[in-house]
């Protein structure tokens, strides 16, 4: 008796490990596509009047003959104001993505153009930067890669006076940074880091958040984990960054949104998350999610899911690294008030925002994946029925609740008997209906754990024709192995 006793514990203990590893390994690959998505955009920066309002409408094809005309204005017009003219129609034209190449392939443009921006002359060196700005927005690496005599003086010009002339400067280095590696090349040793640290301490809110979106744009290039974060992360920009996301009376949404994803991007490169925590990354997430979710209670929730995306994503990735159970010290992730939080903004996004209903449930994903602690808030705060309720909005979203399902079942048979037979058995047989086979495998695996540890979840199964069930999906290869183990352990219990 004893030995048959033994064995079967071994079994149980070697199936549950195997299922979690399983669901872990697909858990990891889904982790490093996400890591690997970019939000690669870029700004522009338009304020003339009316007539710009519509972008693309307001450009202006311009030859060769008008280009260098414009120039020529631009360079020895008989006044200011007619300069200033010039310079304006021309950045009229560099709206149109044909004015642009040949605005490049004139011989001494930019050189013309860069003498324009280093002038005395305010009104004339802001028009030279609006349209070194056009340029920037431009989609052909080699009209980003014309602008590289002009980076220099944009780094230089951000320790100005005028916060206007900084904003642009940033939005236009941005565009730059995200287009072209040889720009990124040259920024480094001119000393973009630097520079956008000093920046960041400037009392100006439009500022902050064009340096923000600077920033997020260099922190996406595929060379910043090797040769531009660690020298971020040794200057005083983590710290700037956790205080401007610092929850309270003086935070900037606008400004938390860029920041926000710029943690995200130093987050992603695993560079130094160490650093990140004992600067205070986590607690500064955590009471964001709080504010986030006392904001919809609050009905102030407009623009509120642009900083609940990065801020979702930024806790779930810290939480992989990081087991939950490991932050003792770190009392605000564990009080039961941060499952609530996050169900508030599940039940929000579902009603207004359902693309980001996968963020919220992945950071429930990493929460409960290793703690039983969370785990028992579920069930504590009686959130399985809200949970369940997710299920028939996508597949994407189906899987994930079933994976969370599977953190709280493999914690034991305590657990199960809170689940089984409802409100699960019902749900699990509809799941098994669908024709999506990540549904109905991590349906499988959810069934799997429910019958090695709670026998009498497999005799339940039966009684309500889920080996039938089961049946339909025998001819789908993916599926073929965890049927046959399913359909075994049902038989056996």
């Amino acid at each position: 008796m004893w030995s048959r006793r033994h064995n079967r514990l071994r079994i149980l203990a070697c199936g549950v490990e195997e299922l979690r590893c399983r669901r872990r390994e697909r858990e990891a690959a889904l982790r490093k596509a996400r890591r690997e998505q970019q939000l690669v955009s870029k700004r522009l920066l338009r304020e003339d009047g009316p007539e710009e309002a519509g972008g693309q409408s307001a450009a202006v094809l311009l030859g060769e003959a008008e280009v260098q005309q414009f120039l020529r204005l631009a360079q020895r017009g008989t006044d200011e104001k007619e300069r200033e003219k010039a310079l304006v129609s021309l950045r009229r034209g560099l709206q149109h993505p044909e004015t642009q190449q040949t605005f490049i392939r004139l011989q001494g443009s930019m050189r013309t153009l860069v003498g324009l921006l280093t002038s005395n002359r305010a009104l004339l060196q802001l028009e030279a930067a609006r349209c070194l700005h056009e340029l920037s927005h431009s989609e052909q690496s080699a009209v980003a890669e014309a602008c590289l005599p002009a980076t220099s003086y944009l780094l230089t010009y951000l320790s100005g006076h005028s916060s206007d002339f900084i904003e642009l400067c940033l939005y236009t280095l941005g565009n730059l940074i995200v287009e072209s590696e040889a720009v990124r090349k040259q920024l480094l040793p001119q000393g973009i880091v630097p520079a956008l640290a000093a920046c960041i301490q400037s009392p100006h809110v439009a500022v902050l958040e064009a340096l923000g979106y600077a920033l997020s744009q260099l922190l996406q290039a595929k060379e910043a984990p090797e040769k531009i974060i660690p020298s971020l992360l040794d200057s005083s920009l983590p710290h700037h960054i956790l205080r401007l996301m610092q929850p309270g009376p003086k935070l900037n949404l606008g400004v938390a949104v860029e920041f926000a994803w710029c943690l995200h991007y130093l987050i992603c490169s695993q560079v130094n998350n160490a650093m990140l925590l004992t600067h205070g990354a986590l607690p500064t997430l955590t009471v964001l999610l709080l504010e986030l979710a006392e904001a919809v209670q609050r009905m102030e929730d407009v623009g509120l899911e642009l900083l609940a995306c990065p801020v979702l994503r930024c806790l779930s990735n810290l939480l992989t690294e990081v087991p939950v159970e490991a932050m003792g010290e770190q009392m605000e992730l564990r009080d039961e008030r941060v499952v609530a939080a996050l169900f508030i903004l599940l039940q929000f996004f579902s009603q207004k925002q359902p693309t980001l209903l996968p963020e919220g449930l992945w950071l429930l994903n990493n929460l409960t994946a290793n703690s039983p602690t969370f785990c028992t808030s579920l069930l504590s705060l009686d959130l399985i029925k809200p949970l369940l309720q997710l299920l028939p909005l996508s597949n994407v979203i189906s899987v994930l609740v079933l994976t969370v399902l599977c953190n709280v079942v493999e914690k034991g048979p305590a657990y199960c008997q809170r689940l089984w037979p409802e409100p699960l058995l019902s749900c699990l047989l509809n799941t098994l209906v669908l024709s999506d086979t990540e549904v109905v495998g991590q349906s499988l695996e959810l069934l799997q754990l429910l019958f090695l540890y709670q026998p009498e979840a497999a005799q339940a199964f039966k009684q309500q024709s889920g080996l039938q069930a089961l049946e339909r999906h025998q001819g789908e290869t993916q599926l073929q192995d965890r049927i046959l183990a399913l359909q075994q352990t049902a038989l056996h219990r």
